[in-house]
């Protein structure tokens, strides 16, 4: 198989993007992914992310492949669970405490940053929008990480992920409060929950 179709076929695999990484993994040279972008072929959405050209840009997911450690976190994974209506109008990403954050900040993302020991703390993949897969903290990390002081999240927000949290038959409320203890909000998750449950 060609370069060119096998580049083609990855993309079709990859719901429309592919990266320079992938590329190079294979075997492939990387110049074949600028002639298709001279050509019209893919275009360049981010540094070394393509997508065929014309086709809906998945920014979480460019985001994810520039920032591979962030994990989507806050408001962004509100939405990536459906616990929240709306893409936030800025991304939220989270970062080990000694990360240089400064690239990100410029990229339309807030950026959270915190302690070996809370970063890993309920990690998961899940798919985008656009079929990607992107690490997100799941929805028991979420709900605790937007009740802490720093994230400063919308009150209407907060509440209305909560009521969709309790309707969802995949809730988990054991890990919920043991997030609740880890990350110091007990309280105020018993409040929430004690008026919902």
């Amino acid at each position: 198989m060609a370069s060119t179709e096998f580049i083609m076929e990855m993309i079709k695999k990859n719901n429309g993007v592919i990266t320079a990484a992938e590329v190079t993994k294979a075997g492939i040279s990387r110049g074949n992914l600028k002639y298709k972008v001279d050509t019209g072929l893919l275009e360049r959405t981010g540094r070394g992310v393509y997508q065929l050209s014309g086709s809906w840009e998945d920014e979480i997911y460019n985001l994810q492949v520039r920032y591979k450690r962030g994990i989507f976190s806050g408001t962004t994974a509100l939405y990536l669970f459906d616990l929240t209506d709306g893409m936030p109008a800025k991304f939220q990403m989270t970062f080990p405490h000694n990360y240089n954050i400064s690239t990100v900040k410029g990229q339309n993302v807030k950026c959270n940053r915190v302690i070996m020991d809370l970063y890993e703390l309920g990690v998961v993949e899940v798919k985008t929008s656009a079929g990607n897969t992107v690490r997100a903290y799941n929805m028991e990390r979420t709900l605790c990480d937007i009740l802490r002081k720093h994230n400063k999240t919308d009150i209407q927000i907060t509440a209305d992920a909560f009521k969709r949290y309790v309707r969802r038959k995949d809730k988990n409320i054991t890990m919920i409060c043991e997030y609740g203890k880890k990350l110091k909000v007990e309280e105020k998750l018993q409040t929430y929950l004690e008026v919902l449950l």
